[in-house]
C-alpha cells in the first residue's frame, strides 16, 4: 500500500508545475511534428519535469494527432495536464495585423517582423515564390498590389507563404464581391493593369476625394500616349534596383533607368508599386470624367489639376517654385517663360528643380 501511495506521489510530482512562478514563452509546433518531438522540445524549454510521465499522460488523453501547428503561450507555472490540454485544444496565438493601404510589400514584411511573426527576409522570398503566385493567378514577378489592405487575424507560427496566401484570397474575395472583374473588362483593363495604375493612384493621393481626379489624369495621359511622369514608380524602383527609398527626389533620381520608371517609360510600369485599397482601385475603374492631364501638389494636401501645360506650368511657379524662392507676391512666372514650355512635364515637382528644365516630380 506504501509503494502504491509513493508511486502516485511521484507521478504527481513527475506532472506538477516545474515551478509555482514562471514567464511565459512561445512553444511553436510545426507541421508534421511528432509527438515525440515535442515532448523532447517542452523538456528542453524546462516547461515540463518528465518525458516519461507526459508521454504516458499524452497516451491516456490520445494526444497523438490532437495537436494542432501552431505557436502556444506555454508557462513553467502550469502542470503537465494544463499544457496538454492548451496544445489539444488549439489554442494558438493569434496575432491581429492591419495592413495600411499604399503599403508595398516591403513595408508589409517590416510589419510582420516587427510583430514576431514572421521575418521580412521570409516574407519577400515568399512573396517571389512563382509556384504561389501560379496557384492564385498572379502575372507578375511578386505579390505586389495583392497584399489587400485590411485587418488580419494570423496564427501563431504561420508561414510567410500561408501568409501570403491569406492576404491574396483577401484580395480576390473583395475583387470578386465589388464586381471589381465586370468592371475592369468593361474598361479593357487586365486586373494586372487596373491594380497597377490603382497602386499609383493610391501613392499619390491624399485626400480621398482626389483619387477619382487622380486616376482620371493617369487615364487620360495614357490614352493620348503621354508618359505618366508619376514620382512614386521612381521611388520604388529605386527600392527595387537599390534598396533606397529618397524622399525627396532629386534629378539624377529621374534619369535613373528602372522597370519602373514612367519618366522613362511609355505606358504603365513593370507591375504594381503598393497595395492599393478599394477606393483607389474603384477610381481607375470608375474615373472623374474630367479632361485634366496635370497636377501639382499645393503643399496642403490637396493638388492643382490642370488641363493645359501652360495652366500646369504655372501652378507649379504658384505652389512649388514661388514657395521654394520666398516669395510671397502674386506675381507670376516671365510669359515668355511659360509660353516656350514644349513639351509635357511630369506631374509635381520637386524644389530643386527649376522650371525652365520642363522637369518635375512630387515631393
Amino acid at each position: 500500500m506504501l509503494t502504491g501511495i509513493t508511486a502516485s506521489r511521484l507521478i504527481e510530482k513527475a506532472l506538477s508545475p516545474v515551478s509555482a512562478s514562471g514567464k511565459p514563452v512561445v512553444f511553436t509546433v510545426k507541421k508534421g511534428t511528432t509527438l515525440k518531438e515535442i515532448i523532447d522540445r517542452l523538456k528542453d524549454q524546462g516547461l515540463i519535469r518528465s518525458r516519461l510521465a507526459f508521454r504516458v499522460l499524452a497516451m491516456i488523453k490520445r494526444a497523438g494527432r490532437r495537436i494542432e501547428a501552431g505557436q502556444f503561450m506555454l508557462s513553467p507555472a502550469q502542470s503537465s495536464s494544463s499544457i496538454l490540454k492548451t496544445l489539444m485544444e488549439g489554442k494558438v496565438i493569434r496575432y491581429v495585423v492591419t495592413i495600411p493601404e499604399g503599403y508595398n510589400m516591403y513595408d508589409v514584411g517590416s510589419l510582420l517582423e516587427k510583430a514576431g511573426i514572421v521575418s521580412r527576409a521570409a516574407f519577400l522570398r515568399a512573396a517571389r515564390d512563382k509556384s504561389l503566385l501560379s496557384a492564385f493567378n498572379i502575372p507578375g514577378d511578386t505579390a505586389e498590389g495583392f497584399l489587400f489592405p485590411d485587418t488580419y487575424y494570423i496564427t501563431g507560427g504561420s508561414s510567410a507563404k500561408e501568409i501570403i496566401s491569406q492576404f491574396i484570397r483577401r484580395f480576390w474575395e473583395v475583387w470578386k464581391a465589388e464586381g471589381f472583374d465586370k468592371k475592369a473588362k468593361d474598361a479593357g483593363q487586365s486586373v494586372f493593369q487596373c491594380i497597377t495604375l490603382a497602386s499609383i493612384v493610391e501613392k499619390e493621393a491624399l485626400l480621398p476625394k482626389e483619387r477619382p481626379l487622380i486616376a482620371a489624369v493617369f487615364l487620360n495621359r495614357l490614352k493620348r500616349g503621354m508618359r505618366l511622369q508619376a514620382d512614386p514608380t521612381v521611388r520604388y524602383g529605386l527600392l527595387v534596383e537599390k534598396g533606397i527609398y529618397p524622399k525627396r527626389l532629386r534629378t539624377r533620381h529621374l534619369k535613373g533607368k528602372t522597370p519602373y520608371n514612367t519618366y522613362l517609360l511609355n505606358g504603365l510600369p513593370k507591375g504594381p508599386i503598393s497595395n492599393p485599397g478599394v477606393a483607389s482601385i474603384k477610381a481607375v475603374l470608375e474615373p472623374a470624367p474630367v479632361d485634366y492631364l496635370y497636377f501639382v501638389s499645393m503643399n496642403n494636401g490637396a493638388h492643382k489639376f490642370s488641363r493645359t501645360l501652360v495652366e500646369h506650368n504655372r501652378a507649379v511657379y504658384e505652389y512649388q517654385i514661388k514657395k521654394e524662392k520666398g516669395k510671397r507676391n502674386k506675381v507670376g512666372p516671365p510669359k515668355e517663360e511659360v509660353e516656350k514650355a514644349s513639351k509635357p512635364v511630369p506631374l509635381s515637382t520637386t524644389k530643386d528643380i527649376k522650371l525652365k528644365n520642363h522637369k518635375t516630380s512630387n515631393n
